[in-house]
Parts: structure tokens; sequence; C-alpha cells
């Protein structure tokens, strides 16, 4: 029935667009969620594009809510916003570079090799504990950034956190967590990390997504009727959902740190360690 595959649809683009700009792994919360909410007779083409296309709402809030700041043609802006505007466009294009040149040619072969439990869970824990190590070793040796606003960034910090993204071909990794992993280590604050954080994800988002739907088409698929009007609910709850989760992120790095969002992927990949184990030996 297509209201129930509806239904699943919006619950999907909900954990969509929480857990993409959370540090928190989407693709772990997509896979959990997976193991007890299918479509209905759907092929694996789809639910792999599926699973990135979807991501294309999570992006477009990005895009609504930094739209001033993102054009460099509003009306309105002086000489210097508009450099300015060009310049933070700029860095996203160097940032992206190592994604290009290393995703492009692997990223097949990491999702063949690491897309299952055991990796999602792995990489939950180990990046969770990397954010507590960074956050305790801050507090305790009172390091602060040296990047406070995106504008002072310099371009060679941004390609540094275009190197740590590449990361984020692991599944479970976090593409938000690792590259504000990144930014934190090469010197940015948590907000700049987040801020482009954000930015970062429009380029590489939308490519993915093009490679996906290519490829979905070049297997020699084709969209029903059902499958888009899921997909478009999906992408649709994505986009409201993010417009909140962004807001919400943006506000609560001003005041807190990235404490909780470590113990919570810790928390999380033990418990799909001990499913994994359930499910193995039980079937």
């Amino acid at each position: 029935m297509l209201l129930i595959e509806l239904l699943k649809a919006i619950i999907f683009g909900i954990v969509e667009g929480i857990t993409e700009w959370l540090p928190i792994s989407s693709t772990g919360h997509l896979i959990l969620i997976q193991e007890f909410l299918k479509f209905s007779n759907q092929n694996q083409d789809f639910m792999d594009m599926f699973n990135v296309v979807i991501q294309l709402g999570a992006i477009l809030a990005v895009m609504v809510i930094y739209f001033d700041r993102l054009n460099p043609f509003e009306k309105g802006k002086s000489p210097q916003q508009v450099r300015l505007t060009w310049q933070l466009w700029l860095k996203v294009i160097i940032a992206c570079l190592p994604a290009v040149i290393v995703g492009l040619p692997l990223n097949d072969w990491f999702e063949a090799h690491f897309y299952n439990f055991i990796t999602v869970a792995l990489m939950l824990i180990v990046y969770g504990v990397v954010f507590l190590w960074i956050e305790k070793r801050n507090q305790e040796q009172d390091i602060q950034p040296s990047v406070t606003h995106l504008a002072k960034m310099s371009y060679l910090t941004a390609l540094y956190i275009g190197l740590f993204q590449v990361l984020s071909l692991i599944p479970g990794t976090s593409r938000s967590g690792a590259t504000i992993i990144g930014g934190m280590l090469v010197g940015t604050s948590r907000e700049v990390a987040t801020e482009f954080t954000f930015f970062l994800g429009i380029p590489v988002m939308f490519g993915a997504s093009l490679l996906k739907v290519v490829k979905f088409f070049m297997g020699g698929n084709s969209f029903a009727f059902s499958q888009l009007t899921i997909l478009l609910v999906a992408m649709v709850t994505a986009f409201v959902v993010s417009i909140y989760a962004v807001r919400f992120l943006t506000d609560y790095v001003k005041k807190h740190d990235f404490t909780i969002f470590g113990k919570y992927r810790i928390g999380l990949g033990i418990v799909l360690l001990l499913f994994a184990s359930v499910k193995a030996i039980f079937g």
C-alpha cells in the first residue's frame, strides 16, 4: 500500500535530516533502521540510489538558510562582501579536491568492502573516542583555536579539512564528523568547523547524488511512479528536518562542545556490535 510506503519514507527523511548534519553518521543510522523498516518490493539498485539521493533534501536546507551568504550576486553586497563570497566558494572547491581525486575511483570499492554492521560500529566508536579526546585535550591544555572566523581561514587549512573528508568514505565515519574533527585539529573553532562542513557538503552531496542517479539509469533501471513519490517525500522530509537540525547545531556549538556526540557515537556503536553479534548467532 502506497500510504504505508510513504510513511516509511517520512521516517527515513526524519532520520536523514537529523543525522546528516550532526556528527553521528547518517549511514550508521540508516543501516540500523533498514534492519527493521524496509520498503516493499524495491530492488537493491533503488535502495542504493535512495540512500544517497535523499541527501539532496538535506543539502537544499543549507542552501536556503545560507542563500544570501553563498550568493555572490546578491543585491546590496559590497565589493568586499562579494570578494569574501567568491573566496568562500574557492575554499570549498579546494577542500573538495581530495574527495574528487580519491572518492570517485574508490567509492564503489569502499562501499563493497566496508558497508556492513561491523565497520560502521567500529567507526562510530573510534571517532566517538576521537571527539572525546579532542575536547578533553583542548580543555586540559587550554588550547584556543587560531581561526575563529571563516573569512580568516586559509586555503591550505581548507585543503587539510578536505583531506579529512576523505576518511568519510568508510561508512560510519560521518562526513560532518570527519570534517569537524579535521577542522578542530588544524586550529579552527567549533563554529568555523561546523559552518564550513555545511558548505562543503553542497558540491559533495550534489556530486554523489548525480553519480548514483546516473548509475541507477545505466543499470537499466527506471523510476516507477511509486518510487519517484517515495524519493520525493523522503527528500522533502529531510529538507524540513534539516532546517531545524542545522540551526540547532549552529546554536549548540556556540555554547557547548562535542562531548555528548562522542558519547552517543560510542553508545550507538556498541549497540550495533551487540545487534550484529545476536544476528550472527541466532540468524
